[in-house]
């Protein structure tokens, strides 16, 4: 019996790195509710992965309207739309010189260079001050059409248990690692602890 004593501090060890393991493991375990005794139970994260999904989906949805608003103001800019106009330009030309004269040929003999310009002149001035507004409108569809939050919240909702433990595993391996090394040997220091305090009451 006296040299029992002394696995004191390896018991202590073995407690903290269970209790590590235990806590783990009802993270994620079971996936599915199980009864017990009368008791009802589930994994933590199971059982509240809807609640921690649509609160993520808050989140992510909270932290993105910002940005939309940015990329809204940067896309209506003058400095963008003079950026296209180049482009824009370059297709009323052809649509002008080329595809006016296929589809309307009467009507294309009257129109010669002065007169492309100046139509060419007040489509882009048109478009100047229609594009911001027609980029603004498409952006507020879009925003209304994407719902951030839940699209967020559904995919986090639908990822499997399993997976979430992989992920977690992989993501925070070291920092596992690492608690499971600090229970193990706050374990064996509170054993010895322990340890002292029986040999010094003997």
């Amino acid at each position: 019996m006296h040299y029992v004593i002394y696995l004191i501090p390896f018991i202590g060890a073995f407690a903290g790195w269970f209790i590590n393991y235990l806590a783990l493991r009802i993270l994620f375990h079971p996936s599915t509710p199980k009864r017990f005794l009368g008791v009802r139970f589930q994994g933590i994260l199971p059982k509240n992965q809807k609640q921690i999904a649509t609160t993520l989906g808050n989140l992510a949805s909270e932290g993105i309207k910002p940005y939309i608003s940015e990329v809204e103001a940067s896309i209506t800019s003058a400095s963008n739309i003079d950026k296209m106009m180049p482009f824009v330009e370059k297709h009323i030309d052809h649509f002008l010189r080329v595809k006016l004269a296929e589809r309307m040929p009467v009507i294309s003999m009257f129109i010669g260079e002065s007169t492309i310009a100046e139509l060419k002149s007040v489509f882009i001035e048109e478009l100047k001050e229609l594009f911001p507004e027609l980029m603004k409108n498409y952006i507020d569809g879009m925003k209304e059409d994407l719902d951030v939050e839940k699209l967020i919240a559904t995919k986090i909702e639908s990822i499997k248990t399993d997976r979430l433990e992989y992920i977690l595993n992989n993501t925070l391996r070291k920092q596992l690692a690492y608690y499971k090394t600090l229970s193990i040997a706050l374990g064996f220091i509170f054993g010895l602890l322990q340890l002292t305090i029986v040999i010094i009451a003997r």
